[in-house]
């Protein structure tokens, strides 16, 4: 596979969760004189300027030994160096375009979007404008902002059809510590997903490698015995049961491509509508006509993965406050709830 089809793919398959950052880990020479590491990293990593390295270095994600250093440290023969970098903006051709945006919050260092559904995070293949990246260029544009990149520096992603909270810096240095949390797990994030079938237990936790599938370049797929892939841990929890489909929240320990959709799908539980993952076709239920008129209405309503970011918390990468956002289930996914309440309801009256 060539490398502009892998970078294609790679595109497509921004997902729920899914960072913005490269851990680098290597050894020094044995016969290294000391200098500089934010000079030693410079010349040793390609496209790698200084100031991202300095960046780093505050960001607290330039690790010798397994301590955070400052960029002024000397290495030394056989230090062992690891590195969380962010990813910079791409040169690439973004023009402003008016993109309804809902921001929920905003200052010098960060802005909080609540995406809705159909919005694709960045250009990729297929979608070379009507980018939320496009959006933030037109609004950083029309409010005047001197900000370093004009669209922003993108931390994660979620999906196009994936609806909810998400974070974008507006700087290098934010970049990197948010960068930094994301590697260390602890940015708080909850997902409130409408997934087929019951459950026998109220929590539960998913654990198997993520990797691209073998089958369909387009899928992820879990490798219970990490022979392929990305480590990958999705805890679960039981929200409202509905009988033949179910309300869970999900937290994230890990930000793989497709995690929540692969997971649910590994344990016998699709996304309600989800084409890609099978959750398109009725799974569980009757075999009964008004039933699977009822089940095409949903899926009218809410053409899309019933898959919401309900929560977001993160340290403030310059105040060091904690900050904590949520936000109300998208309409069409609120509505569909809302069917299955009353489908629930009259099916209980009739079993009485």
């Amino acid at each position: 596979m060539n490398d502009d089809l892998i970078e294609t793919l790679d595109n497509e398959l921004a997902e729920e969760g899914s960072e913005l950052y490269e851990h680098i880990r290597m050894t020094v020479d044995p016969g290294q004189q000391p200098e500089r590491i934010d000079t030693y990293l410079t010349n040793h990593l390609s496209n790698i300027s200084r100031n991202r390295v300095q960046n780093a270095a505050k960001a607290g994600n330039i690790l010798v030994n397994d301590k955070s250093v400052k960029s002024n440290y000397k290495v030394k023969p056989n230090d062992v160096i690891s590195i969380v970098f962010t990813y910079p903006p791409r040169e690439t051709d973004i023009k402003p375009e008016e993109i309804p945006l809902n921001i929920v919050y905003e200052d010098d260092d960060v802005i909080v979007i609540n995406k809705q559904a159909g919005l694709v995070v960045h250009p990729g293949h297929g979608n070379f404008d009507g980018t939320l990246l496009h959006g933030l260029a037109y609004y950083f544009e029309k409010t005047h902002q001197n900000i370093e990149n004009r669209f922003g520096y993108l931390v994660h992603r979620i999906d196009k059809d994936t609806t909810g909270l998400m974070i974008v810096a507006k700087n290098e240095a934010a970049q990197a510590v948010l960068a930094h949390q994301f590697f260390e797990h602890s940015i708080h994030r909850r997902y409130y997903a409408l997934v087929w079938g019951d459950f026998d237990e109220d929590e539960g936790t998913i654990e198997g490698n993520i990797g691209r599938s073998a089958n369909d370049r387009r899928k992820m797929t879990v490798y219970p015995n990490g022979e392929y892939g990305k480590e990958a841990i999705t805890h679960w929890k039981v929200l409202e049961r509905f009988g033949y489909v179910t309300l869970n929240e999900y937290r994230l320990e890990t930000g793989r491509t497709h995690q929540i959709r692969a997971h649910s799908q590994y344990i016998g539980h699709p996304l309600f509508n989800d084409a890609m993952y099978g959750g398109d076709v009725i799974l569980k239920g009757t075999t009964f006509t008004k039933y699977k008129q009822f089940i095409d209405n949903c899926f009218k309503i809410m053409p899309r993965h019933a898959l919401h970011a309900k929560e977001l918390g993160f340290v403030h990468p310059t105040t060091g406050k904690q900050m904590m956002f949520t936000s109300e289930l998208p309409n069409d996914m609120e509505q569909v709830l809302e069917k299955w309440r009353t489908y629930l309801k009259a099916r209980n009256l009739l079993e009485e």
